[in-house]
């Protein structure tokens, strides 16, 4: 079964090319994900839809508060910089799969 993820920064710009790249991640290593990204402000219309929300650290003062956002079944992960900046989705998937157990 597919798991759906979503990835959040402030506009939704930065986390774009970035669930791109994952998306090409995925893709090479065969893995059943389904990758969206959204502005914060966007989190509410698909909190209930999804198994991990990646957060972008550039919102880790707001981390808490937008975990307290999502159901509790949602693996809430704040994305590390490393990896971030650079828009380095192979990184991204590999810190998704490790924070899901896979």
């Amino acid at each position: 079964m597919a798991k759906n993820i979503l990835l959040i920064c402030g506009s939704g710009a930065s986390s774009g090319f970035m669930a791109a790249n994952m998306r090409k991640a995925v893709k090479k290593e065969g893995l059943d994900y389904k990758i969206k990204a959204r502005s914060e402000a966007e989190l509410s219309d698909y909190a209930d839809e999804i198994d991990a929300l990646m957060v972008g650290p550039h919102l880790k003062a707001e981390f808490n508060a937008i975990k307290s956002r999502v159901p509790e079944n949602v693996v809430v992960i704040l994305m590390r910089p490393d990896y971030y900046a650079i828009l380095d989705g192979q990184g991204a998937i590999a810190h998704l799969r490790a924070e899901l157990g896979q």
